[in-house]
């Protein structure tokens, strides 16, 4: 078996966003496995004739299975197949990257793990601010609005949240913003305290909307909107 497969991070949606290595190993695929966000431009590097399956997961929406998509790449590459698996992002970051890995390892498949631009970054990056602060934000985390219920997550580092001083990168929170909200404030976090909702980062219809957590969880209590986006706040929410 000479099966091989390519975890490759598509960064935010932005075709230019993709690293040199990431474009190699799209134009030698015999099969991509891509996510929703990975789609369009990006996959015009595919090689032609090449396998293109989508297998992305979007909230709200009928999407693959997780032991279906990793079966797939097994079944690809016992076929001798090079097989790029195409995760929006960075594929580390809140990916299924995992699960995925396990599956491979089980079947004794090798691969690589090819690192892409988190989104976090690019939408810093669109909105003109840094994720640091020399002085005011010393620390950045990244953490998920749900967990595989859909629901916020329970064990969640409240204190840590919290932290005026950290800047808060929150991927795929919409529905449970308004919700972490109520929590943030009763553990101290003030109301006004900045915030930015990052949407369709990098692509032709992003939108960014500077704003305070309270107003946000206004906000996205009356209208969620498919658009998918990212959460910002803390010190480098207020440039």
């Amino acid at each position: 078996m000479t099966g091989f497969v390519s975890f490759v991070g598509s960064g935010p949606g932005d075709p230019e966003l993709l690293t040199l290595k990431a474009v190699d190993r799209l134009k030698r695929a015999d099969a991509v496995l891509f996510d929703d966000l990975s789609s369009g431009p990006i996959l015009g590097h595919a090689r032609p004739g090449a396998d293109l399956v989508g297998v992305g997961k979007r909230a709200g929406r009928a999407s693959p299975r997780q032991d279906h998509v990793s079966r797939l790449l097994v079944e690809y590459a016992r076929i001798d197949q090079r097989v790029v698996r195409l995760k929006s992002g960075d594929g580390g970051l809140f990916g299924r990257l995992e699960e995925e890995l396990i599956a491979l390892r089980e079947a004794s498949i090798p691969y690589e793990i090819i690192p892409g631009v988190p989104s976090a970054i690019a939408a810093a990056a669109a909105a003109g601010i840094p994720l640091t602060r020399r002085l005011t934000a010393r620390r950045v985390q990244f953490v998920t609005g749900h967990d595989v219920s859909g629901q916020l997550p329970e064990d969640m580092n409240l204190p840590a949240l919290a932290d005026p001083t950290a800047s808060t990168v929150v991927f795929m929170g919409k529905r449970t913003f308004p919700k972490l909200y109520d929590v943030l404030r009763t553990h101290g976090l003030p109301a006004d305290t900045p915030a930015l909702l990052a949407e369709g980062v990098s692509g032709p219809d992003q939108r960014l909307t500077r704003t305070t957590i309270a107003e946000l969880a206004a906000l996205l209590s009356r209208e969620i909107g498919d658009a998918p986006a990212l959460i910002l706040y803390g010190p480098l929410a207020d440039a």
